[in-house]
C-alpha cells in the first residue's frame, strides 16, 4: 500500500524554479491566545491553494540546501510533493525528535487499551526493578503527564548531556540517576531521556517492545512500514528519537491527527486524546512555543499550528482550520536550530503554504 492519503497527484507543479529565501518568521509570534484545540474543523472548505504562491512556494525550498522533501495535503489530497534531494518520498528517514510525537500517540493508545490508566499515573510502580535504590525519592512523583510535557525535575539528558547518557551501560537508570533541578512538574525540561522513560514504561506495561506497539497501534492502521531503530544496551527502543519514517508515513500519521484521529474510516486514537496532545500545558525555553503532548503549538496568521520538530530540521505540521498537513524532511547530520534554517522552515509554511490556502480558499 502507498504510504499518501488519498488518490494523489504527484504536484500541481510540474518544475521547479529557484527564489531566495530570507523573510522572517509569521509562525514565530506570540502565542498566548492559543486555548484549546479543536481536531478538526466543522466548517467546509473549498478545496484549493493558490497555485501560483504555492509553486513559489516550492521554489524557495528548493533553494534550501539541507531540505531534502516537501509534501503538502489539502483536505487529505496531496498537492505538493516534491523530493529535492536525498532520499525520495517512500523511503524511510531519520525523523529525530519527531519521534516524540509518536511515542506520545502511543501513549495515548496504551491508555485507551486500559495498559496505562491515565496521564497522572506514576511511573515508578511501572519501572519497578528498573528505578536505581538510591534514586531520589521524588523519582516516585514522576507521572506519564510529566514525562509527555518533559516536566520530570530531572536534570536534561538532551543538548550537552546526550552523549554521555547514551553512552552510558543504562539509559533508564541514567536518566532516573539524574540530579533535580526542578520539581516534578515545574518548568519544561527538554530532554529525550524523558520519552526513553516513556518507551521503558510502554514495554513494560504492553509485555511487546516499543516497535511492536508502533507497527500494531500505528503502523497497521496507517498502512506505514516502520522500521527498526536504536535501542539502549537493555533493548528498550530510543524513545523520543531515532525513529525511522517515510515523508509519506509522516504525512500519514499527520492527517490521522488532522483527522481527530481517524484514518481511511478507522479509529486509531481517540478525538479526546488529539484533543489533549493539542492544548497547551508548558512553554518552551528554546522556541518560544506552547507545548502540548509531543507536539509543538503556535500560530500562522489567525490559525493555531501544531507541530512536530526534529533535529536537522524534520518536520510535521497540522493546521486543521485550513485543511493542511505538511511534511519537510532535511540533511538530519546538521542543527536547524542555532543556525536559522528551521525559521525558513516556518517561513515556507506560514508565509508560503498557508497563505496559499487562505488565498484559495477566498477565491
Amino acid at each position: 500500500m502507498a504510504d499518501h492519503p488519498g488518490a494523489s497527484p504527484r504536484s500541481l507543479i510540474g518544475r521547479r524554479r529557484v527564489l531566495a529565501s530570507s523573510a522572517l518568521l509569521a509562525l514565530c509570534g506570540a502565542v498566548p491566545r492559543i486555548a484549546r484545540a479543536t481536531a478538526a474543523s466543522s466548517t467546509p472548505r473549498p478545496r484549493g491553494l493558490d497555485p501560483d504562491l504555492l509553486e513559489r512556494t516550492l521554489a524557495k525550498a528548493a533553494e534550501l540546501p539541507q531540505l531534502h522533501a516537501l509534501i503538502v495535503a489539502h483536505d487529505g489530497v496531496e498537492v505538493a510533493a516534491e523530493a529535492f534531494r536525498g532520499p525520495g518520498l517512500e523511503r524511510p528517514v531519520n525523523v529525530k525528535s519527531v519521534s516524540k510525537s509518536v511515542m506520545a500517540a502511543l501513549a495515548g493508545a496504551a491508555i485507551e487499551r486500559g495498559l496505562l490508566a491515565g496521564v497522572d499515573q506514576p511511573i515508578a510502580p511501572l519501572l519497578d526493578g528498573l528505578v536505581p535504590k538510591d534514586a531520589d525519592p521524588r523519582v516516585g512523583a514522576i507521572t506519564i503527564d510529566h514525562l509527555l510535557t518533559m516536566r520530570a525535575g530531572l536534570e536534561r539528558t538532551s543538548g550537552r548531556n546526550y552523549g554521555r547518557w547514551v553512552n552510558s551501560p543504562d539509559w533508564v537508570r541514567y536518566a532516573l540517576s539524574r540530579p533535580f533541578v526542578d520539581e516534578p512538574g515545574g518548568r519544561m525540561l527538554y530532554s529525550t531521556g524523558s520519552y526513553h522513560l516513556l518507551s521503558a514504561v510502554l514495554t513494560r506495561v504492553a509485555g511487546r517492545s516499543t516497535l511492536e506497539l508502533a507497527r500494531a497501534w500505528l503502523g497497521e492502521p496507517l498502512g506505514i512500514a516502520i522500521p527498526p531503530w536504536t535501542r539502549d544496551p537493555q533493548g528498550f527502543y530510543l524513545g523520543g528519537n531515532n525513529m525511522l519514517l517515510s515523508p509519506r508515513a509522516l504525512l500519514r500519521f499527520a492527517e490521522m491527527y488532522r483527522r481527530g484521529g481517524t484514518y481511511d474510516g478507522r479509529r486509531v486514537l481517540p478525538a479526546s486524546w488529539i484533543a489533549a496532545s493539542w492544548t497547551p500545558r508548558v512553554r518552551s525555553r528554546f522556541t518560544g512555543h506552547a507545548y502540548g503532548y509531543g507536539w509543538f503549538i503556535a500560530r500562522a496568521g489567525e490559525h493555531p499550528v501544531f507541530y512536530g520538530w526534529g533535529y536537522g530540521g524534520q518536520m510535521v505540521y497540522v493546521v486543521p482550520d485550513l485543511g493542511l498537513s505538511v511534511v519537510m524532511t532535511s540533511d538530519h547530520t546538521g542543527p536547524s536550530g542555532r543556525n536559522g534554517y528551521v525559521r525558513a522552515l516556518h517561513d515556507l509554511l506560514a508565509r508560503g503554504i498557508v497563505v496559499a490556502a487562505e488565498r484559495g480558499n477566498d477565491a
